[in-house]
């Protein structure tokens, strides 16, 4: 029905004669004066924060400059942050619950054969944001994509490699869980240029995790926070809504030694080689090296996961051959080693692993150094089995 033609007057009255019984009302308790003068100072300073925050808390793009970012990185990661602006509008409109839904057509198919998961709309569309930006930079020699079969070549003569998993976790946008964007970069092989254009886009995108100069990702959830190292620490800045602007709020990011969180599906404990499921039953008892129990946080978006991982410690982990070595693994290990914690397989450092496909699967853990040891002490935490699950 158009606008126009709905009544906007108001219901009338009950006559004053009515017997009626007036409706009974929920009240709400008052709020203490406490509360109250809390309340008040947040909003105030909410309404100041952008004011305030420039002196002290630098945007991302005057942390590059502080901190002598090379121009040409510090302008291909403008690039990236305006790229995710844009994503992270899009994961929070009101149509993008079809736009996740997987393709039911062949498109499946051949992402499979591929080694990708089945494409969404809304992968695409976010891979396209990303590429398109990545190609505005002028700064990309090649790109590769969870959302491409082959990298993709831009500039012949552009100083960077970026590989990307351009929305991970992208299932969980129809029942609003967080969601995020990984990235890590590299400087383009120059000894390869003699080369054709496939044999460098392909050789290039599979540099070992030890030669990445920068890697980050960006978590979509009640607040979007961009995390990015350069090789100097790991630094987290969080979107302002009310200028746009990628706010410093987590400087040199520091993961506990320990923590006392595991996350993992545990549903999937009966198909767990014995090192795990007795490492797992070991720390949630508090038999392990730390003597307090541990508790089980799984948000199954590994952005949301390691986020959390990082800020408060413990062991985030996929123990079997899921998640992707170039754009998943490396970027998250280099960032987790710059905060002091560990990248790992379960036997080996992540970021010594030299990747032999593009697609390439292989099991994930981490998180807090000590943690990390006590994990792989254990020997046996790869799983295997794996009866092909459809989550």
């Amino acid at each position: 029905m158009p606008l126009s033609s709905v009544s906007l007057h108001p219901p009338p009255a009950l006559p004053p004669t009515s017997n009626r019984s007036p409706p009974p009302v929920s009240r709400l308790p008052r709020l203490t004066r406490r509360r109250s003068v809390l309340l008040a100072r947040a909003g105030a300073a909410d309404m100041a924060a952008p004011a305030a925050a420039s002196p002290s808390a630098p945007t991302l793009l005057e942390y590059m400059g502080r901190a002598g970012t090379p121009a040409d990185l510090a302008v291909l990661v403008a690039h990236i942050q305006g790229a995710c602006k844009s994503i992270a509008a899009l994961a929070a409109s009101p149509g993008n619950a079809d736009l996740s839904r997987a393709k039911a057509a062949g498109g499946g198919a051949e992402a499979v054969a591929a080694g990708r998961d089945a494409p969404k709309p809304l992968d695409e569309l976010s891979n396209e944001i990303i590429l398109s930006s990545l190609q505005s930079s002028g700064k990309v020699a090649v790109v590769a994509s969870e959302e491409n079969d082959l990298p993709v070549w831009m500039y012949d003569d552009g100083p960077y490699v970026v590989v990307t998993d351009p929305l991970d976790g992208s299932r969980n946008i129809e029942v609003s869980i967080p969601t995020g964007t990984i990235f890590g970069i590299y400087n383009r092989l120059v000894e390869l240029d003699n080369l054709s254009v496939e044999e460098r886009a392909q050789l290039n995108s599979l540099q070992s995790g030890t030669h990445m100069v920068a890697a980050g990702y960006v978590l979509y959830s009640s607040a979007t926070i961009f995390c990015i190292s350069f090789g100097a620490g790991t630094h987290g800045f969080t979107l302002d809504r009310s200028t746009g602007e990628f706010i410093l709020t987590h400087p040199s990011i520091q993961i506990p030694p320990r923590g006392q969180i595991y996350s993992v599906n545990d549903a999937r404990y009966f198909d767990w080689p014995e090192g795990l499921r007795k490492y797992i039953d070991t720390i949630r008892q508090g038999k392990g090296q730390h003597p307090k129990k541990y508790s089980a946080r799984y948000v199954c978006s590994l952005v949301a996961d390691f986020h959390r991982t990082l800020i408060y410690g413990g062991v985030a982990m996929n123990p079997r051959d899921h998640l992707r070595l170039v754009y998943e693994a490396n970027p998250l290990s280099f960032l987790a080693e710059q905060a002091g914690g560990r990248g790992s397989d379960g036997k080996a450092r992540i970021l010594s692993i030299q990747p032999v496909k593009l697609h390439q699967r292989l099991p994930l853990f981490l998180g807090s150094m000590d943690d990390m040891l006590e994990l792989e002490s254990y020997g046996d935490v790869q799983q295997k089995v794996n009866p092909g699950y459809e989550v």
